[in-house]
């Protein structure tokens, strides 16, 4: 119970290896793993072919789709927010360069449910009666075996490699405070093969408001700021302005342009 989990960043990202499914914690604009992800670009030799999971992808996703290393995305979201579209994301996306696995919150919670419950599925509701099944062949109905007539979808489990979740604060052993909005960091941490949390503050003994427990961490980075341009409250809130220079450089196809000044700046 004593384990210092403490590793430096990069250490911890070489344990994200070429062909992975890479799960990034969070929301939206919220508590992304940016400094985990400006890491991972800042290798001389990148992971490709990542299967990107989200449930919701943002700024930090469309950082990893716009350099290559992203082979396929499962998420029901893609965006900027109030920003607009994710500018990546989308050209890759109409290019044809990425592969989109339709996912909508039903499926990536029962697919989450599944994982955790240790089964290959877990029957649901949703997706009945619409045209889902027809770009998702991959998800199969099943009869109720006590309610003859009853179909159900029958939604795959989710899993994953990776797991990178950025937390207010964390401990040595890895319990780790994500504060109110957690999406769905719990399960994720549950479900990945190793998880990576990086925090705002290290602490030597977390006792409060644990959300993350250390018996599920792998590695614990020490990381001030590391959300930005995201928000991390009551920390600090989204960089909007940093959000648009972001938007204006791929806009202007010089995306490769803005990459190479953030890592630059940060690393």
């Amino acid at each position: 119970m004593s384990e210092d989990k403490r590793v430096s960043i990069e250490a911890a990202v070489g344990l994200v290896r070429r062909g992975a499914t890479l799960a990034l914690g969070g929301m939206t604009l919220y508590r992304r793993p940016v400094a985990f992800v400006r890491a991972l670009l800042a290798l001389p030799e990148r992971p490709t072919d990542l299967t990107l999971l989200c449930f919701t992808a943002g700024y930090e996703s469309d950082l990893l789709v716009g350099a290559g290393l992203v082979r396929a995305v499962r998420t029901c979201y893609f965006g900027l927010e109030i920003f607009g579209l994710a500018p990546m994301f989308t050209e890759a996306a109409n290019a044809g360069r990425i592969e989109m696995v339709e996912e909508t919150e039903a499926s990536l919670s029962f697919g989450l449910r599944a994982a955790l419950a240790g089964v290959s599925f877990m029957p649901g509701l949703g997706w009945l009666g619409t045209d889902l099944p027809r770009l998702r062949p991959d998800v199969k109905t099943v009869e109720d075996p006590y309610n003859p007539g009853q179909r159900y979808m029958a939604f795959p489990a989710i899993g994953c490699d990776v797991a990178v979740i950025h937390a207010l604060r964390a401990d040595h052993r890895g319990n780790a405070t994500l504060n109110r909005n957690l999406g769905v960091d719990f399960e994720l941490a549950l479900v990945a093969k190793q998880v990576i949390v990086t925090a705002e503050e290290i602490v030597e003994h977390l006792t409060d408001d644990v959300d993350i427990s250390g018996a599920t961490v792998t590695a614990v980075i020490h990381a001030p700021e590391g959300a930005r341009p995201t928000s991390c409250y009551p920390r600090y809130p989204i960089a909007g302005g940093e959000l648009l220079r972001y938007i204006d450089a791929c806009n202007a196809g010089a995306f490769e342009a803005y990459l190479e000044t953030l890592l630059q700046t940060h690393v």
